[in-house]
């Protein structure tokens, strides 16, 4: 039985599998060391001599307290409180206050944990091109590789929405009758085609 382009499908014994050409896959890995690269590099490596519990105190709230100026940056890392959906008249301080102190003590894990997710994707992709697939290849991912390819397309998606300030899914409609010679255009489909790609992948899991 023949696999269904663009669409994730379940593997026996569980795991998801997809069926991606050449340009597709130059697509998602281009697009994954893109969101690398706003997210930014690491953590250096702690000194191999030094005592892992007191390393361990020394990084424990020494992330950033300020919203990113990126606006894509800022949708990855939202604030954790004072959002949609705050009461009205909410003291918008103290507000900002708890969620500058949040961000110090979160904002550095949770960049890692999303480096991880699109270093994932690059690396499944990378021993797809080393396997040799032709035209068109099958990419298998198993044990935790699916979660992190989830998180991965979901932040590619907040990146390109911010970039074309998109608040809310309904209004890709829109976006998706947009002429062709718009320079938009090529960004959209990416976005409707991450989406998918998204979607088919929870159905999967």
């Amino acid at each position: 039985m023949g696999r269904t382009a663009g669409m994730f499908e379940p593997l026996k014994g569980g795991g998801a599998a997809i069926a991606l050409d050449e340009i597709e896959v130059s697509i998602l890995r281009s697009l994954a060391v893109q969101l690398l690269e706003l997210i930014g590099p690491g953590a250096p490596e702690p000194d191999a001599d030094a005592d892992p519990l007191a390393v361990l105190f020394a990084e424990a709230g020494q992330g950033p307290t300020e919203r990113p100026a990126d606006p894509a940056l800022a949708r990855l890392f939202p604030d954790a409180y004072g959002g949609p959906g705050t009461p009205e008249g909410a003291d918008r301080a103290r507000l900002d206050d708890w969620s500058a102190e949040f961000r110090r003590y979160t904002e550095n894990d949770l960049r890692a944990r999303k480096r991880e997710d699109a270093l994932a994707v690059v690396r499944s992709l990378d021993g797809l091109a080393a396997a040799g697939g032709g035209e068109a290849s099958r990419l298998e991912l198993t044990g935790e590789q699916p979660l992190r390819w989830l998180g991965a397309l979901n932040d590619l998606r907040l990146t390109i929405a911010a970039r074309l300030e998109i608040a809310e899914d309904d209004e890709s409609a829109a976006l998706f009758r947009l002429p062709d010679d718009d320079p938009r255009k090529p960004m959209v489909m990416a976005y409707l085609w991450l989406g998918g790609l998204q979607e088919t992948l929870v159905e999967t899991l």
